[in-house]
């Protein structure tokens, strides 16, 4: 009998600030685990963002957000190995990793403006398929799009409905409906975040 090729894996890369990761991030990887063989995913420093909490805690954020959604497939996976500034060298390590798969980088609608300006961009093209995941008040621009395809980009826009929450919220306003249960809990348990410390102050003060 001969021998039947494996398939191509169908791999996601999911990079994100999380900082913290919302329920936004939950409904984004509930959705990848469905549409991907596997999905590897990291907390990330990016250059064009300051940051208010150290990379280890919004991994350790990323992780419950993984664990809560408790994919039947078992294809969420955190791999913190993969997380660079410069996603052309994450790229490059997970190539080192899936040797034979299919990635697709996984982006929000909001950076898809500044993808043009980064790191070896051109090489980055050559190795990924895109796919870019609306978020509300960031509608993909046909110009973009447009550019990033004429680099020889292949992208394709992901067919999901995201919540209206983000982490930029939470941090400057404390809405605490951006967040999850155990994520809430964790950031309470660390005291991150300096709005949740002057909270706590002024509540003491009274």
């Amino acid at each position: 009998m001969p021998h039947t090729p494996c398939p191509m894996k169908k791999i996601a890369l999911f990079g994100t600030s999380a900082d913290p990761p919302t329920a936004g991030h939950k409904t984004i990887l509930s959705w990848l685990a469905q549409h991907f063989d596997y999905v590897a995913v990291w907390a990330s420093d990016n250059p064009f963002k300051s940051h208010q909490t150290s990379l280890e805690h919004r991994s350790e954020m990323l992780l419950l957000i993984i664990q809560e959604i408790n994919s039947p497939r078992q294809n969420l996976c955190l791999h913190p190995d993969l997380s660079s500034p410069r996603t052309v060298e994450t790229v490059e390590r997970a190539k080192l990793l899936w040797e034979n798969a299919e990635l697709t980088l996984v982006v929000g609608s909001d950076l898809v403006p500044q993808l043009s300006r980064w790191y070896k961009i051109q090489q980055l093209l050559e190795q990924v398929q895109l796919l870019v995941v609306p978020r509300p008040g960031y509608p993909p621009e046909n110009l973009d799009l447009w550019k990033l395809r004429r680099m020889g980009a292949d992208v394709a826009i992901a067919s999901l409905s995201v919540p209206n929450v983000s982490s930029t919220s939470y941090r400057e306003t404390g809405d605490l409906g951006a967040l999850t249960p155990p994520i809430e809990a964790y950031i309470n348990r660390e005291h991150l975040y300096a709005w949740h410390e002057a909270q706590k102050r002024a509540q003491v003060a009274h």
